[in-house]
């Protein structure tokens, strides 16, 4: 996982956005705004990004943060990168457990968010830490 650079400035720092949330409801519309500020940030480092982008990393994002309010507890944090090709979605939060897919079932609503994360995205994994886990979501630009 090697983090691009600026395309326009070789040596530059990483484009990288990193928001700590307390808890609470507000941190889901918030996280979709700062999807919306990071992809801005892209765009004018001269990332060049699909039409469907911005609406597909808003959902990512908003949907791995929905998943850390409702099963784990205390603060979460959000950090947005861009890696070569791809934006990487890391949501860290202090739950134990995995986020596991539920069977096929059209019936079934809500509880989708994984199934559309990974639909979306090229790479999604899961990785513990001391106190809780990440999960990481690459999602392409185009």
């Amino acid at each position: 996982m090697t983090p691009a650079r600026r395309p326009d400035a070789a040596g530059s720092s990483v484009l990288s956005t990193v928001v700590d949330f307390r808890g609470g409801s507000a941190m889901i519309p918030a996280s979709r705004d700062i999807v919306q500020g990071f992809v801005g940030r892209l765009a004018e480092a001269g990332v060049t990004t699909s039409a469907e982008f911005l609406d597909a990393a808003r959902l990512v994002a908003s949907e791995l943060v929905t998943n850390a309010l409702r099963h784990a507890p205390g603060p979460c944090r959000l950090v947005l990168t861009l890696v070569e090709e791809q934006v990487e979605i890391a949501v860290s939060d202090t739950g134990e457990g995995f986020p596991t897919f539920l069977p096929r079932d059209p019936l079934r609503v809500g509880r989708h968010g994984l199934e559309i994360v990974t639909r979306l995205c090229d790479e999604v994994i899961t990785k513990p830490h001391a106190q809780g886990k990440t999960v990481y979501a690459r999602l392409p630009l185009s």
